[in-house]
């Protein structure tokens, strides 16, 4: 695997490589995001499960019913430090997501309007900045069923509860 970037735990004890960009970026507003990063929302670069690979230790998996979908939400975590890693999904069985800010440099990807979304805006915190011309939407991109839903694209600079 030729390696694009590699990330890991605060501690050291985990770490991990991905090959290639990310098929996607998506920026998530949900509780469970903000709960999960302690922030206002998580950037969550998606690769797909063969573009992702573990390098060191074995991380703890916490398995969290998606109060959206009522799917399996797994959190990849360091039994050591608390780092969350990356996300595995029930209903997406062949991508990872990462959790961006874990990349030892979490510059590298591109994150453009076009590779990228937003979503759970229906409870994104106030005063949270949506730049132009990027798909957003209320909450999931998609139906439960996988129909995708259409998104809201702003054309100028959004503040979220102002």
């Amino acid at each position: 695997m030729m390696e694009n970037a590699q990330g890991g735990c605060l501690c050291g004890n985990l770490r991990y490589a991905v090959e290639n960009q990310p098929s996607r970026v998506t920026i998530c507003h949900c509780k469970f995001c903000q709960r999960a990063t302690g922030g206002a929302y998580m950037v969550e670069p998606i690769f797909d499960a063969q573009d992702f690979r573990l390098l060191k230790g074995t991380p703890k998996k916490y398995a969290h019913i998606s109060a959206g979908s009522g799917k399996k939400v797994f959190v990849h975590f360091c039994d050591t430090c608390g780092t969350k890693l990356f996300l595995t999904f029930e209903r997406f069985a062949n991508i990872v997501g990462v959790y961006g800010g874990t990349f030892d440099d979490p510059d590298w990807f591109d994150l453009t309007p076009e590779n990228s979304k937003q979503i759970f805006l229906g409870v994104a915190q106030r005063g949270t900045s949506i730049p132009p011309h990027v798909n957003t939407f209320i909450e999931h991109a998609t139906e439960p069923d996988g129909t995708p839903i259409e998104p809201t694209v702003f054309e100028t600079h959004q503040i979220i509860g102002t």
